[in-house]
């Protein structure tokens, strides 16, 4: 087929041929998926009607068309989650198109290394998201009255006199904003480091605005684990200690998964 090659993930060569594919609905919504066979590592791929897609349409319509990005983003989600629990998988990006079959096969072969390795790191392993939240108002509260540094601001400024007061005040409220986001990163820090003895790996990612998170308390702190499936429940229960014990000081701990592991298989 003269078409572009949409592909959703890649899967070792063996898993793919005791496993057959199931009937997935491709990105089209009209085509299937089906598996390209490639030595040891199987892609798993629909194809893309010609003349109706190309590089230029999907990117402007990415651009320009919120509910068919929408549409398109869950699909490719949900179809990897489906496939990540039938296959040892490595997960491709949104939108990750070869114009070709030789141009994907040479692709995995300059890779493949990379690829297999990867393989073998996610190998019954899951992908944990952690997600801290903490109301900022609150904490400032706490750390503006325990602080000793604010403390000695504050009884310095009481000393001076009313004219001089005002503008030092606006200097403390800049230290306890400092301080806040001292204690903030230091207790997340410590979780992350706990909780990362339960895991193989564990990485830091950007924190989300209320903007995306919809909240209104602040995310604090965003992370990702590869766990092995033996130690996923002292994982969550570990964290589900976290949230008792920290609730009532303004804290919030989101733990969500098993994912595919975009974050822990370099190849994607």
């Amino acid at each position: 087929m003269d078409g572009l090659i949409y592909v959703y993930g890649l899967v070792p060569a063996k898993e793919a041929a005791n496993q057959p594919l199931p009937p997935l609905q491709g990105f089209d919504g009209t085509g299937g998926l089906y598996a390209i066979p490639m030595q040891e590592v199987t892609a798993i791929a629909c194809d893309l009607e010609p003349g109706t897609y190309t590089e230029e349409n999907i990117e402007d319509r990415i651009q320009n068309e919120v509910d068919w990005l929408q549409e398109k983003a869950f699909h490719h989600h949900e179809t990897v989650m489906q496939l990540s629990r039938l296959y040892t998988m490595v997960p491709m990006k949104f939108c990750t198109l070869y114009k070709n079959e030789h141009n994907l096969q040479t692709a995995v072969q300059e890779s493949e290394t990379k690829i297999t390795r990867a393989f073998s790191i996610i190998t019954g392993n899951e992908e944990w998201n952690l997600k801290i939240y903490c109301d900022d108002e609150r904490l400032k509260a706490k750390v503006s009255r325990s602080h000793p540094e604010i403390e000695a601001k504050r009884a310095e400024i009481s000393q001076l006199p009313k004219g001089r007061q005002f503008f030092e005040k606006k200097k403390l409220d800049k230290l306890v904003d400092a301080k806040l986001e001292e204690e903030k990163n230091k207790i997340s820090e410590s979780i992350h480091h706990d909780l990362s003895d339960f895991a193989m790996q564990g990485n830091v990612k950007r924190n989300w605005s209320s903007d995306v998170t919809g909240r209104k308390d602040q995310m604090t702190w965003n992370s990702v684990y590869l766990i092995s499936g033996s130690e996923t429940e002292r994982f969550l229960e570990r964290v589900q200690q976290y949230e008792q014990d920290m609730k009532e000081t303004c804290w919030e701990f989101v733990a969500s998964g098993p994912w595919p592991a975009y974050h822990f298989s370099s190849f994607s």
